[in-house]
């Protein structure tokens, strides 16, 4: 019955993208279906199979490793201020990290090991499922970096973007996470489903958007050029840079967390004083209920599930993991994963501002083109993360 459901909940996503496309007639629905395909494949595999669980815990062995490295860097900064409980010094415990692996990313981005690695990548995807190399790129490139980065590293080629095109970069953009907080969701949520979240968003984000502006594009006009990803002259100016991009990152989410979390908490105290003990969380969880019941997530936690990821959707992920966090142990697997996988994206109101005023500063036109799609592309990414969390729990 799990499967049938899951499986409904798949067709759903894709119907409600078919009705929103520009041009239906021109849906690619043959690189749609392997990159289905694909997510089945991927899923099956980590999940699944001895040697696919054995490279997840792998992975997260190395991110393990690398917090502790991490770690080691903010004890020497603020050791005297640090406990072992992480809620009461989340900043400290949490965020700093961040850092740290912005400034890896930052010198494997000097070294041209990423921009190699993942313009091969966005090459295959491009040529199994027939999409553009740029947008394939794009896709590869923002499981690595925020959506300001990931959108930088293809602004070369902006002339090129119909708005179609437009919206499949701004989609991959939104429905990815940036490697440089991977460290951090890891220390909120089971790693195993931040680990698969990044390819099933990868695709989910891919088949949404291409159902929605689907494209087609001339060879001449899909070249990617990865000669100028840095400004670095040399590796010490590569930590630098990645340091101090970290740092501003770090204190950006600390921003919004407190003006997240204490607006929710000022929502709710409203919203209690007017109706009771109702929440935000519960109206969303009930709004989501159906939806959260195809995707598998059992009767009994999909309305406190839902409201999890109604949080995510009206604040940001890290407000939705916090609360997430306690109920690792409560909640089911399956309801954990499908969550977790949910969760591990930026698809939510804040990323329409964020994407729509970088590529605004790349090309004013397109800016005002991507303000125009804003809630579209929030449909859109928020329909991904349903997908691959869907997806997921069909393997759990």
């Amino acid at each position: 019955m799990d499967i049938i459901l899951g499986l409904l909940a798949i067709f759903v996503v894709l119907v409600i993208a078919y009705f929103m496309s520009n041009d239906r007639k021109n849906v690619n629905f043959i690189g749609i279906g392997v990159m289905l395909l694909a997510q089945v494949l991927t899923t099956w595999f980590m999940f699944k199979t001895t040697i696919g669980s054995s490279i997840i815990n792998g992975i997260s062995a190395v991110f393990n490793k690398l917090i502790e490295f991490g770690t080691a860097g903010v004890s020497f900064v603020v050791g005297g201020l640090m406990v072992e409980d992480g809620e009461s010094v989340f900043f400290f415990n949490v965020l700093l990290l961040i850092i740290f692996f912005s400034t890896l990313l930052s010198v494997l981005t000097y070294l041209r090991i990423l921009p190699v690695l993942i313009r091969y990548l966005g090459g295959f995807i491009s040529k199994i499922t027939g999409l553009p190399k740029v947008e394939s790129f794009n896709a590869v490139n923002s499981i690595f970096f925020g959506q300001s980065e990931a959108l930088l590293a293809v602004k070369s080629q902006f002339h090129y973007l119909n708005n179609n095109r437009l919206y499949i970069v701004s989609a991959s953009a939104m429905g990815s996470v940036s490697a440089s907080i991977i460290g951090a969701y890891m220390q909120m949520l089971p790693p195993q489903y931040v680990l698969v979240a990044l390819p099933l968003n990868m695709f989910s984000s891919l088949i949404v958007a291409s159902i929605i502006a689907p494209v087609e594009v001339d060879k001449k006009d899909d070249q990617i050029d990865i000669k100028n990803v840095t400004n670095s002259k040399s590796v010490f100016e590569a930590m630098g840079n990645g340091a101090l991009d970290g740092g501003k990152i770090a204190l950006i989410v600390a921003a919004m967390l407190i003006a997240f979390i204490a607006s929710l908490e000022l929502v709710n105290w409203i919203i209690q004083a007017i109706f009771g003990g109702t929440t935000i969380q519960q109206i969303l969880g009930y709004v989501l209920a159906p939806i959260g019941i195809l995707m598998g997530i059992s009767p009994s936690e999909v309305i406190q599930a839902g409201g999890i990821m109604g949080t995510k959707i009206v604040t940001n992920e890290f407000v939705a993991m916090l609360e997430l966090q306690p109920l690792v142990d409560v909640f089911s697997v399956k309801t954990v994963g499908i969550v977790s996988v949910f969760l591990t994206s930026f698809a939510n109101f804040s990323s329409i501002g964020i994407i729509a005023g970088t590529v605004q500063g790349i090309d004013n036109e397109k800016g005002v083109a991507v303000s125009r799609f804003g809630l579209k592309l929030l449909v859109g990414a928020t329909l991904g993360s349903i997908l691959s969390a869907t997806m997921a729990g069909l393997f759990l």
